[in-house]
Protein backbone atom coordinates (compact mmCIF):
# COMPACT_ATOMS: atom_id res chain seq x y z
CA UNK A 1 0.00 0.00 0.00
CA UNK A 2 2.65 2.71 0.80
CA UNK A 3 4.57 1.60 -2.53
CA UNK A 4 1.07 2.27 -4.61
CA UNK A 5 0.89 5.72 -2.73
CA UNK A 6 4.50 6.28 -3.27
CA UNK A 7 3.88 5.89 -6.80
CA UNK A 8 0.10 7.72 -6.87
CA UNK A 9 2.41 10.95 -5.42
CA UNK A 10 5.07 10.67 -7.67
CA UNK A 11 3.85 9.18 -11.34
CA UNK A 12 7.28 9.77 -13.34
CA UNK A 13 8.71 7.38 -11.06
CA UNK A 14 7.94 3.91 -12.34
CA UNK A 15 10.19 0.84 -13.03
CA UNK A 16 10.31 1.91 -16.83
CA UNK A 17 11.49 5.32 -16.08
CA UNK A 18 13.34 4.48 -13.83
CA UNK A 19 15.51 1.86 -15.80
CA UNK A 20 15.52 4.45 -18.75
CA UNK A 21 17.33 6.92 -16.35
CA UNK A 22 19.84 4.67 -15.24
CA UNK A 23 20.32 3.84 -18.96
CA UNK A 24 21.02 7.05 -20.25
CA UNK A 25 23.38 7.79 -17.17
CA UNK A 26 25.51 5.01 -18.25
CA UNK A 27 25.75 6.00 -21.54
CA UNK A 28 26.60 9.76 -20.79
CA UNK A 29 29.12 7.95 -18.57
CA UNK A 30 31.10 5.92 -21.18
CA UNK A 31 30.86 8.04 -23.82
CA UNK A 32 32.33 10.90 -21.15
CA UNK A 33 34.86 9.24 -19.83
CA UNK A 34 37.48 8.96 -22.64
CA UNK A 35 37.37 12.95 -22.79
CA UNK A 36 37.60 13.25 -18.59
CA UNK A 37 40.50 10.28 -18.98
CA UNK A 38 42.35 12.78 -21.37
CA UNK A 39 42.15 15.95 -19.97
CA UNK A 40 43.29 14.44 -16.28
CA UNK A 41 46.05 12.92 -18.10
CA UNK A 42 47.13 16.42 -20.10
CA UNK A 43 47.81 17.02 -16.41
CA UNK A 44 49.86 14.35 -15.32
CA UNK A 45 53.88 14.18 -15.55
CA UNK A 46 55.01 11.63 -18.44
CA UNK A 47 55.82 8.72 -15.86
CA UNK A 48 52.21 8.79 -14.20
CA UNK A 49 50.52 8.43 -17.92
CA UNK A 50 52.87 4.92 -18.79
CA UNK A 51 52.63 3.47 -15.28
CA UNK A 52 49.08 4.18 -14.33
CA UNK A 53 46.88 5.26 -16.62
CA UNK A 54 43.46 4.56 -14.91
CA UNK A 55 44.78 6.28 -11.81
CA UNK A 56 43.97 9.69 -10.14
CA UNK A 57 47.39 11.76 -10.69
CA UNK A 58 48.97 12.69 -7.69
CA UNK A 59 49.61 16.28 -8.87
CA UNK A 60 48.72 18.80 -11.44
CA UNK A 61 51.09 20.42 -13.95
CA UNK A 62 50.74 22.86 -16.39
CA UNK A 63 54.28 21.78 -18.53
CA UNK A 64 52.63 19.58 -20.85
CA UNK A 65 50.29 22.38 -22.15
CA UNK A 66 53.88 24.34 -22.82
CA UNK A 67 55.89 22.07 -24.38
CA UNK A 68 52.97 20.64 -26.69
CA UNK A 69 52.67 24.62 -28.03
CA UNK A 70 55.64 24.51 -29.55
CA UNK A 71 56.69 20.73 -29.59
CA UNK A 72 56.52 20.52 -33.44
CA UNK A 73 58.52 22.80 -34.06
CA UNK A 74 55.86 25.56 -34.96
CA UNK A 75 53.83 27.27 -32.56
CA UNK A 76 49.56 25.59 -32.51
CA UNK A 77 48.15 29.01 -32.90
CA UNK A 78 49.11 28.25 -36.63
CA UNK A 79 47.63 25.05 -36.78
CA UNK A 80 44.63 26.69 -35.63
CA UNK A 81 44.05 29.45 -37.96
CA UNK A 82 44.67 27.07 -40.69
CA UNK A 83 41.88 24.98 -39.55
CA UNK A 84 39.36 28.10 -38.80
CA UNK A 85 40.29 29.32 -42.17
CA UNK A 86 39.14 25.99 -44.14
CA UNK A 87 36.78 25.29 -41.82
CA UNK A 88 34.62 28.68 -41.79
CA UNK A 89 35.46 28.89 -45.87
CA UNK A 90 33.27 25.16 -46.09
CA UNK A 91 30.57 26.64 -43.90
CA UNK A 92 30.30 29.74 -46.16
CA UNK A 93 30.07 27.29 -49.29
CA UNK A 94 28.03 25.04 -47.91
CA UNK A 95 25.32 27.25 -46.73
CA UNK A 96 25.11 29.86 -49.96
CA UNK A 97 25.68 26.75 -52.52
CA UNK A 98 23.40 23.72 -50.89
CA UNK A 99 20.45 26.79 -50.14
CA UNK A 100 20.44 27.88 -53.61
CA UNK A 101 20.57 24.58 -54.56
CA UNK A 102 17.51 23.61 -52.36
CA UNK A 103 15.60 26.15 -53.53
CA UNK A 104 16.13 25.35 -57.18
CA UNK A 105 15.19 21.88 -56.41
CA UNK A 106 11.90 22.84 -54.12
CA UNK A 107 10.58 25.55 -56.12
CA UNK A 108 11.89 25.88 -59.79
CA UNK A 109 10.45 23.81 -62.48
CA UNK A 110 12.58 22.24 -65.29
CA UNK A 111 13.46 19.40 -67.22
CA UNK A 112 14.62 16.25 -65.23
CA UNK A 113 14.26 17.94 -61.93
CA UNK A 114 13.17 15.06 -60.29
CA UNK A 115 15.87 12.73 -61.66
CA UNK A 116 18.29 15.38 -61.14
CA UNK A 117 16.96 15.14 -57.46
CA UNK A 118 17.45 11.41 -57.30
CA UNK A 119 20.79 11.92 -58.94
CA UNK A 120 21.80 14.00 -56.15
CA UNK A 121 20.40 11.98 -53.16
CA UNK A 122 22.46 9.21 -54.58
CA UNK A 123 25.46 10.48 -54.20
CA UNK A 124 24.75 10.62 -50.69
CA UNK A 125 25.24 6.82 -50.94
CA UNK A 126 28.80 7.00 -52.19
CA UNK A 127 32.19 6.57 -50.56
CA UNK A 128 34.35 9.31 -50.03
CA UNK A 129 37.13 7.03 -51.82
CA UNK A 130 35.08 6.45 -54.80
CA UNK A 131 35.61 10.07 -55.89
CA UNK A 132 39.19 10.64 -54.20
CA UNK A 133 41.16 9.29 -57.28
CA UNK A 134 39.51 11.69 -59.91
CA UNK A 135 39.28 14.66 -57.88
CA UNK A 136 43.02 14.64 -56.82
CA UNK A 137 43.65 14.76 -60.42
CA UNK A 138 41.85 17.07 -61.12
CA UNK A 139 43.38 18.95 -58.46
CA UNK A 140 46.90 18.30 -59.68
CA UNK A 141 46.10 19.84 -63.15
CA UNK A 142 44.83 22.71 -61.51
CA UNK A 143 47.52 23.02 -59.41
CA UNK A 144 46.06 23.20 -56.39
CA UNK A 145 47.66 20.89 -54.31
CA UNK A 146 48.95 21.75 -51.08
CA UNK A 147 46.51 24.90 -50.46
CA UNK A 148 43.30 24.84 -49.11
CA UNK A 149 41.68 25.04 -52.53
CA UNK A 150 40.41 21.47 -52.79
CA UNK A 151 39.02 22.02 -49.41
CA UNK A 152 37.14 25.06 -49.52
CA UNK A 153 35.99 25.61 -53.22
CA UNK A 154 34.23 22.52 -53.75
CA UNK A 155 31.87 23.45 -51.01
CA UNK A 156 30.46 26.05 -53.17
CA UNK A 157 29.45 24.22 -55.62
CA UNK A 158 26.86 21.83 -53.68
CA UNK A 159 28.56 19.12 -53.15
CA UNK A 160 26.91 17.99 -50.00
CA UNK A 161 23.53 15.99 -50.58
CA UNK A 162 22.78 15.84 -47.08
CA UNK A 163 22.71 19.40 -46.71
CA UNK A 164 20.89 19.91 -49.96
CA UNK A 165 18.05 17.26 -48.94
CA UNK A 166 17.87 18.85 -45.52
CA UNK A 167 16.70 22.11 -46.95
CA UNK A 168 14.54 20.34 -49.47
CA UNK A 169 12.23 19.27 -46.81
CA UNK A 170 12.34 22.84 -45.15
CA UNK A 171 11.16 24.95 -48.11
CA UNK A 172 8.82 22.40 -49.23
CA UNK A 173 7.19 23.09 -45.92
CA UNK A 174 7.12 26.71 -46.35
CA UNK A 175 3.42 28.43 -48.08
CA UNK A 176 4.02 29.11 -51.55
CA UNK A 177 1.45 32.23 -51.02
CA UNK A 178 4.50 33.74 -49.94
CA UNK A 179 6.32 32.98 -53.03
CA UNK A 180 3.44 34.16 -55.40
CA UNK A 181 3.35 37.92 -53.23
CA UNK A 182 7.03 38.29 -53.77
CA UNK A 183 6.10 37.95 -57.11
CA UNK A 184 3.19 40.13 -56.97
CA UNK A 185 5.30 42.73 -55.95
CA UNK A 186 7.95 42.14 -58.91
CA UNK A 187 9.90 39.94 -57.21
CA UNK A 188 12.04 37.32 -60.12
CA UNK A 189 13.47 33.92 -58.60
CA UNK A 190 16.96 35.51 -57.38
CA UNK A 191 14.92 38.31 -55.45
CA UNK A 192 12.10 35.56 -53.84
CA UNK A 193 15.10 33.12 -52.98
CA UNK A 194 17.22 36.23 -51.10
CA UNK A 195 14.00 37.84 -49.40
CA UNK A 196 12.09 35.23 -48.94
CA UNK A 197 13.41 31.77 -48.46
CA UNK A 198 16.87 32.29 -47.63
CA UNK A 199 15.62 34.31 -44.08
CA UNK A 200 13.21 32.11 -43.39
CA UNK A 201 15.78 29.08 -43.83
CA UNK A 202 17.69 30.43 -40.78
CA UNK A 203 17.23 27.11 -38.83
CA UNK A 204 18.03 25.00 -41.67
CA UNK A 205 21.36 27.11 -42.49
CA UNK A 206 22.42 26.83 -38.75
CA UNK A 207 22.25 22.95 -38.59
CA UNK A 208 24.29 23.06 -42.05
CA UNK A 209 26.42 25.54 -40.71
CA UNK A 210 27.39 23.52 -37.34
CA UNK A 211 28.00 20.30 -39.47
CA UNK A 212 30.02 21.48 -41.73
CA UNK A 213 32.06 23.25 -39.44
CA UNK A 214 32.42 20.29 -37.09
CA UNK A 215 33.19 18.03 -39.96
CA UNK A 216 35.56 20.13 -41.71
CA UNK A 217 37.65 20.49 -38.80
CA UNK A 218 37.24 17.25 -37.81
CA UNK A 219 38.44 15.89 -41.29
CA UNK A 220 41.70 14.21 -41.27
CA UNK A 221 42.05 12.12 -44.10
CA UNK A 222 41.13 14.77 -47.03
CA UNK A 223 43.30 17.27 -45.07
CA UNK A 224 46.33 14.53 -45.11
CA UNK A 225 45.66 14.21 -49.15
CA UNK A 226 45.92 17.70 -50.26
CA UNK A 227 47.87 19.36 -47.43
CA UNK A 228 51.78 18.62 -46.75
CA UNK A 229 53.58 21.82 -46.23
CA UNK A 230 54.00 22.38 -42.47
CA UNK A 231 52.64 26.41 -42.85
CA UNK A 232 49.16 24.59 -44.10
CA UNK A 233 48.75 21.84 -41.71
CA UNK A 234 45.72 21.98 -39.75
CA UNK A 235 45.01 21.02 -36.08
CA UNK A 236 44.39 17.43 -37.02
CA UNK A 237 47.71 16.87 -39.12
CA UNK A 238 49.44 19.16 -36.58
CA UNK A 239 48.80 16.47 -33.68
CA UNK A 240 49.68 13.89 -36.49
CA UNK A 241 53.07 15.33 -36.73
CA UNK A 242 53.50 15.81 -33.18
CA UNK A 243 53.73 12.67 -32.91
CA UNK A 244 55.89 11.98 -35.53
CA UNK A 245 58.48 14.52 -33.61
CA UNK A 246 58.56 13.30 -30.78
CA UNK A 247 61.10 10.56 -31.01
CA UNK A 248 60.62 10.23 -26.65
CA UNK A 249 57.08 9.27 -26.93
CA UNK A 250 55.60 12.81 -25.21
CA UNK A 251 52.16 11.60 -24.76
CA UNK A 252 51.33 14.53 -21.75
CA UNK A 253 52.01 17.10 -24.68
CA UNK A 254 50.17 15.60 -27.09
CA UNK A 255 47.41 15.07 -24.81
CA UNK A 256 48.03 18.58 -23.84
CA UNK A 257 46.94 19.63 -27.40
CA UNK A 258 43.76 17.25 -27.78
CA UNK A 259 42.44 18.77 -25.33
CA UNK A 260 42.80 22.64 -26.65
CA UNK A 261 41.73 20.73 -30.13
CA UNK A 262 38.39 19.65 -29.39
CA UNK A 263 37.62 23.43 -27.28
CA UNK A 264 36.26 25.08 -30.80
CA UNK A 265 33.84 22.10 -31.30
CA UNK A 266 32.34 22.21 -27.81
CA UNK A 267 31.87 25.57 -27.90
CA UNK A 268 30.11 25.86 -31.31
CA UNK A 269 27.91 22.85 -29.97
CA UNK A 270 26.96 24.38 -26.58
CA UNK A 271 26.14 27.63 -27.80
CA UNK A 272 24.09 26.88 -31.09
CA UNK A 273 22.85 23.11 -29.92
CA UNK A 274 19.02 24.41 -29.41
CA UNK A 275 18.91 25.97 -33.04
CA UNK A 276 20.51 22.85 -34.14
CA UNK A 277 17.90 20.85 -32.76
CA UNK A 278 15.43 22.85 -34.17
CA UNK A 279 16.50 22.82 -37.30
CA UNK A 280 16.78 19.03 -37.74
CA UNK A 281 13.10 18.73 -35.90
CA UNK A 282 11.59 21.31 -38.45
CA UNK A 283 13.20 20.19 -41.85
CA UNK A 284 12.06 16.77 -40.92
CA UNK A 285 8.53 17.51 -39.38
CA UNK A 286 7.89 19.48 -42.73
CA UNK A 287 8.63 17.20 -45.68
Amino acid sequence: MTTSLVQAARPGLSASNILRQVALWGGLLVMLYPIAWMLLASFRPQSEILSDPAGLPSQLILDNYVRGWTGTGRSFSDYFVNSLIVSLGAVIGNTLACSMAAYVFARLEFPFRRTLFAVMLVTIMLPYQVTLVPQYMIFRQLGWLDTFLPLVVPKFLAIDGFFIFLMVQFIRGLPRELDEAARIDGCGNVGVFFRIILPLLTPALITTALFTFIWTYDDFFGQLIYLSSPKNLTVQLGLRVFMDASSDASYGPLLAMSVLAIIPVIIFFVIFQRRLVEGIATSGLKG
